[in-house]
Order: structure tokens, then C-alpha cells, then sequence
């Protein structure tokens, strides 16, 4: 390959979701509402737990942050991807390209230590009522999010940085809706070892330390929960994990199953099946699954949207 097709490539074409021309007005207007959905949900919790005063307690400080990180990957996918459904080419900048990828990288990235970091809260809560306050700290509570956005945020610079800085090939297509890290591995020419060993090592590393993290958690929960005497407490012990326990099940659950499956399975239609769920269905559930299965937002919510109404129907008098 000579050096000019190694250096003139400015752009890329995403194949999109589906190449069926019938389709693409369809899944336009249905991923339109899964979006608009997740940004006005994880928005109303981010201002929720912000403004009401009965939701300020390291939980619903963690679940803010889970609402950004939500917001953020989604939003780094959502609104190219719904172009593209419109567009009559499905094309995205070089330097799109890689913030798209850096972005994405970043808040995925933080969501799964954030999930993490919300099951140690659920423990010391439980394990540890006395002393919660006292553990659970404002600048504890900071760092313990703050360590993962700059970890992350190294991590995804690392990568970007890493694959952007290798030579392409002439080939400029991208088998996914994204600028997906490992589609564009394939479109290097360049030797991949070390880029592919960087990402195996770290993946494996984030994977497997937050899960270790939230299993040891869950583990002496309920270790804790059986050795409680009152049935009362047992359930209200059990009733303040089942959101979260819900959001870690499904989450990690689709990133297993995208990246721990067998190569023989593996295909890029899987993946993007897998990547849809993730990338936009889950950012939807998150803070559904809070607000259906969590009385003090419902009734924070309920609240405000009260006060709301009062002020509005005071302002038209």
C-alpha cells in the first residue's frame, strides 16, 4: 500500500444498523423515542436529585452521576446514529471519529466503577448503618467518583490516541453505527499488537475489578440480611438493593454476552445488537427502573412537579 492511500483518508462511512432502505424510517422514528426518552429521564433525575432536599444522601449523589454517564455515552452515539437513518450519506469526520470514540470510551468506562461504587454504598448502609454518615463523607463520596472520571478519561485517551495514531488503509468503511475501537482495529495497517493487547488488558481489567467489587459487596450483604432476625428488615434491607441489583444484572449481563462470547458466535450483527442495548436501551431503563421502584423519587417527583404547578398557575393569575 503506498503512502498516499495511508494519508489522504479524512472520513468514514458507517454501514449503519441496516442496509434495508423500507426499514430506515422505522427504526428512525423508534430510536428517536428511546432517545428522547433517556435524555429527558436521566435529565429530570440529574435536576431531581439535585433540588430536592430529601435526596441528598450519597445514594442519590451516586445515581446523579449514573444519570450522567448515562446521558453522556448515549448522547456521544444517539444523534449521528439518528442521522444517519435520514441521510443519504452515512459519513462521519476523522476527527468526529475519534471524539466520538474518546467520549464513548469515557462514560462506559465510568458507568461500570460508578455501578461499583453504588453497591460499596449499599453495603456500608447495610453492614454498616451506625457509621454510614460518617464512612459515606461529602469528600469521600467526591473522590469515589472523581477516581473513576479521570481513570476513564485516561483510558479513553489512551486508546483514541493510540488507534488514530496508526496508519490506515485506503479502506474507509466501518461495519458498525459507531466509531466503534475494535471495527476501526481492522482497518489499520499498522501492526495492532500492542493497541489490541492494551485494550485486552484494560477491559478485562475494568470488567473483572468492578464485578469482583459488586459480588464481594452483594456477598456480605447478604451474609448481613440472613443474620437479621426481623422479617421487616430483611425485606427493607433487600428493597433498598433491587434497583441497583437490577441495573447490574442487565448491564453487565449485555457485556458479557457481547464480549465474553465464543468466536465461533461472534459476528458484527450480534454486535450491534448488543451495542443498541447498551448504548441506548439501557440509558432509557436506568433511570426508569429508579423511578418506578423507589418511593422517595416518586414522591421527590410527585413534589415538584407540584411546586412546578403551583408557580405556574400563580404566574397566569
Amino acid at each position: 500500500m503506498d503512502k498516499h492511500n495511508l494519508t489522504v483518508l479524512n472520513e468514514f462511512v458507517l454501514l449503519g444498523i441496516t442496509d434495508c432502505p423500507e426499514l430506515q424510517v422505522p427504526l428512525f422514528g423508534l430510536f428517536l423515542i428511546i432517545y428522547m426518552i433517556s435524555v429527558v429521564s436521566n435529565l429530570g433525575m440529574i435536576i431531581l436529585t439535585q433540588i430536592d432536599s430529601s435526596l441528598q444522601t450519597p445514594m442519590y449523589f451516586f445515581l446523579r452521576h449514573l444519570a450522567i454517564t448515562d446521558l453522556g455515552y448515549s448522547t456521544a452515539m444517539g444523534p449521528k446514529m439518528l442521522v444517519n437513518f435520514v441521510a443519504d450519506e452515512n459519513t462521519i469526520s476523522y476527527y468526529f471519529c475519534a471524539t466520538q470514540l474518546v467520549f464513548f470510551i469515557m462514560f462506559i468506562t465510568s458507568e461500570i466503577f460508578i455501578l461499583s461504587v453504588m453497591s460499596y454504598d449499599r453495603y456500608v448502609a447495610i453492614c454498616n448503618p451506625l457509621l454510614y454518615t460518617v464512612i459515606m463523607s461529602q469528600i469521600t463520596c467526591w473522590v469515589l467518583v472523581a477516581i473513576p472520571y479521570l481513570y476513564s478519561t485516561f483510558l479513553s485517551l489512551l486508546v483514541t490516541i493510540k488507534i488514530f495514531n496508526s496508519s490506515f488503509c485506503g479502506y474507509n468503511v466501518i461495519r458498525h453505527f459507531y466509531c466503534d475501537g475494535l471495527s476501526l482495529l481492522f482497518m489499520l495497517c499498522s501492526n495492532t499488537h500492542e493497541i489490541k493487547l492494551i485494550i485486552l488488558v484494560l477491559s478485562a481489567f475494568d470488567l473483572i475489578s468492578s464485578l469482583l467489587i459488586v459480588l464481594v459487596s452483594y456477598v456480605l450483604i447478604i451474609v448481613a440480611v440472613l443474620k437479621m432476625k426481623s422479617a421487616e428488615g430483611r425485606h427493607k434491607a433487600f428493597s433498598t438493593c433491587g434497583s441497583h441489583l437490577t441495573l447490574v444484572v442487565v448491564f453487565y449481563g449485555t457485556l458479557i454476552f457481547m464480549y465474553v462470547q465464543p468466536k465461533s458466535s461472534h459476528s458484527f450483527d450480534t454486535d450491534k445488537m448488543a451495542s443498541i442495548f447498551y448504548t441506548l436501551i439501557i440509558p432509557m431503563l436506568n433511570p426508569l427502573i429508579y423511578s418506578l421502584r423507589n418511593k422517595d423519587v416518586k414522591y421527590a417527583l410527585h413534589r415538584t412537579l407540584g411546586q412546578l404547578c403551583n408557580i405556574f398557575s400563580q404566574s397566569s393569575l
